[in-house]
């Protein structure tokens, strides 16, 4: 039973807990999340332009093996089994926008495996075109939906 203003991982004296999803049934759970790297118009064309195997490729695969690894980043986060990620970047005019989707098949949600995926990438992108745009900023990392059932 949430105390503390609903906050799950807080006891009734205050200390930390992993949330006990023993009880709960196995369901088809899936979370999409997004990330955006707002950059210089010069960036992103020069994102768009490089070949496959680019900064794009890597973003995609940084953010894959993010979901994986999220229990090991986020402390109270249970180990998931997952079932699909998908993690998808895009360049626009603005710089890019990043998509993750993961799904499982368990007793709780994977909304933090899909924003850890997104914001992964999004600093991979980041990390690749510093050199030529210290200027970027890595904005909106919001989870855009969660379904179960």
């Amino acid at each position: 039973m949430p105390v503390n203003g609903g906050l799950t991982h807080i006891d009734e004296a205050g200390g930390v807990h992993m949330v006990d999803v023993g009880a709960k049934p196995h369901e088809r759970r899936r979370a999409s999340a997004r990330a955006f790297v707002r950059m210089r118009a010069e960036t992103a064309e020069a994102l768009r332009q490089l070949p496959k195997g680019d900064a794009l490729a890597t973003a995609q695969v940084a953010g894959i093996m993010a979901a994986k690894r999220t229990a090991d980043l986020i402390p109270l986060c249970h180990p998931l089994p997952l079932s699909h990620i998908e993690v998808t970047p895009q360049v626009g005019p603005e710089g890019v926008e990043i998509v993750a989707t993961v799904e499982t098949a368990a007793q709780t949600g994977v909304e933090m495996e899909a924003l850890t995926a997104a914001a992964v990438a999004a600093l991979t992108v980041y990390d690749m075109a510093k050199a030529v745009d210290g200027g970027m900023v890595v904005e909106e990392v919001r989870l855009l939906e969660k379904t179960k059932g």
